[in-house]
């Protein structure tokens, strides 16, 4: 074998020795594993058509009966473009990632130049000799930057199965809400119709029949909002889950929320969850991979070599001898106006950066499910209030009520205005369990490293009590 073929075989061995490389198969079944308590281990990337009729097929099963907040998760896994492209987003990251570790191609140069009798031929292929030297550490940190890569995708599905429940909660409240606020109405409605009858015949004022109207005028305007929002946040679901119009009119949305559990869950429990957080293992991965980096970077910002292995051919027409002179150059790249001191602090001060960003993300991970806790335990309280306290007594109001009313103790109107508070807290009510599962899901989302806001709307409670005033 010729001493090029030698060299050339040589530098594809040291260059394709331990070359990093992606399996999107292999990472989505990592992801699934990450991810198992949000999407049952169904996270799949549709390659073909044969794939995509199998998804299709798993979104008509789906949309066949009520969609469960599990199955919300199952829908959009299945159907959303916008998740496959999620995905193949990953992929491509990942892909870019393994890329970083390769080094450039070698360059072969090839010459022909004639003087007089004599031919030359000349042959020259061209390498990074600091490439191939800093390839090892080159791998090592391609092999970090994927798995970070890997981590990233697992912390995109969480960011999107809790999302597309999120939105599910949303869109059940709203028609729970439009429900309440519809029997809001029609209370209303007959409290004015026998307003008016009643000044009709003189039984009435004048003021207290306006503001029976004012009150049903009030009633109107509030349903139309509500039916506005439940539409709204079906809609929005439906964007999530990537639905078409003709998917849209098959999508049933349970009337009610699931109840309330029992008890919550402890704060020591909690704890113990709290283990292999994904935004402290890519802030770990991300200051591995600098180190790594920052470590043949900094050679190379001192001097940059390229070896040449050169073989020609010279034929000497005349006499017509032929020779094979063989060598190799160096080309070096002299330090003389640049010695890269900025590329070297560039270098450190990532990896600084690199280090204090992993130390954030260890102290506020710690504090983020504090906070996450704190707003769960709360709104089970809150929720656990309306449906052990306010809404029994509610109840046992508007019996009372009745009863009064049988006995000619209140008016009318006494019993339409309880029936009106009762109905209210009942719409408080839906609001604070809409409000402990926004909760449960941030802190789920939060154990899982995916740290999230509650969004807990306390202010839309709070409106509906002081609507008791009217």
């Amino acid at each position: 074998m010729s001493y090029l073929r030698k060299s050339i075989l040589a530098l594809a061995v040291a260059s394709l020795a331990g070359c990093a490389t992606v399996d999107i198969n292999q990472s989505i079944d990592q992801t699934n594993l990450r991810t198992q308590s949000l999407t049952a281990g169904k996270v799949s990337l549709a390659l073909n058509a044969t794939q995509k009729q199998v998804l299709g097929e798993t979104t008509d099963k789906l949309l066949a009966q009520p969609l469960t907040m599990a199955g919300s998760v199952q829908l959009m896994l299945a159907n959303s473009p916008d998740f496959q492209a999620l995905l193949a987003q990953n992929w491509a990251n990942q892909a870019l990632a393994a890329q970083s570790g390769r080094i450039a191609n070698p360059l072969l140069t090839f010459e022909r130049i004639t003087t007089g009798d004599q031919l030359e031929i000349g042959r020259l292929i061209t390498f990074g000799l600091l490439d191939i030297l800093s390839l090892p550490w080159r791998q090592q940190s391609a092999s970090l930057r994927i798995e970070q890569a890997q981590l990233q995708m697992s912390s995109d599905v969480i960011g999107q199965s809790v999302a597309v429940q999120q939105a599910w909660v949303d869109a059940v409240v709203a028609k729970q809400k439009e429900t309440y606020a519809k029997k809001v109405l029609s209370s209303a409605q007959a409290g004015a119709q026998l307003a008016k009858r009643l000044a009709e015949v003189g039984n009435f004022t004048t003021t207290q029949r306006i503001r029976q109207q004012m009150f049903y005028s009030d009633a109107v305007v509030t349903y139309a909002q509500a039916k506005q929002t439940s539409i709204a946040t079906r809609e929005k679901l439906g964007r999530i889950l990537g639905l078409t119009t003709e998917q849209m009119a098959k999508l049933k949305i349970p009337d009610h929320l699931p109840a309330l559990p029992d008890a919550p869950m402890d704060s020591a429990k909690v704890a113990q969850m709290a283990t292999n957080r994904l935004d402290i293992e890519m802030a770990r991965l991300a200051y591995n991979s600098a180190l790594k980096r920052a470590g043949f970077a900094t050679v190379g910002s001192f001097i940059d070599v390229d070896l040449g292995i050169r073989r020609n051919s010279v034929y000497d027409r005349a006499s017509g001898n032929l020779s094979n002179p063989r060598g190799y150059e160096l080309d070096i790249r002299l330090p003389l106006f640049d010695w890269g001191e900025l590329k070297r602090d560039a270098f450190g001060a990532d990896l600084l950066s690199k280090a204090n960003l992993l130390e954030g993300t260890i102290r506020n991970a710690e504090s983020s499910l504090r906070e996450s806790y704190s707003a769960y335990r709360t709104a089970y309280d809150i929720a656990k209030h309306y449906r052990d306290d306010v809404i029994p007594m509610q109840e046992a109001l508007a019996d009372e009520g009745v009863s009064q009313y049988n006995g000619m103790l209140i008016s009318t109107f006494e019993l339409l205005a309880e029936s009106r508070n009762q109905v209210r807290a009942g719409q408080a009510a839906i609001e604070s369990v809409g409000n402990f599962i926004r909760a449960q899901l941030a802190l789920e989302s939060t154990l899982m490293g995916k740290p999230l806001n509650a969004n807990l709307m306390m202010s839309s409670t709070g409106g509906q009590a002081s609507a008791g005033g009217h």
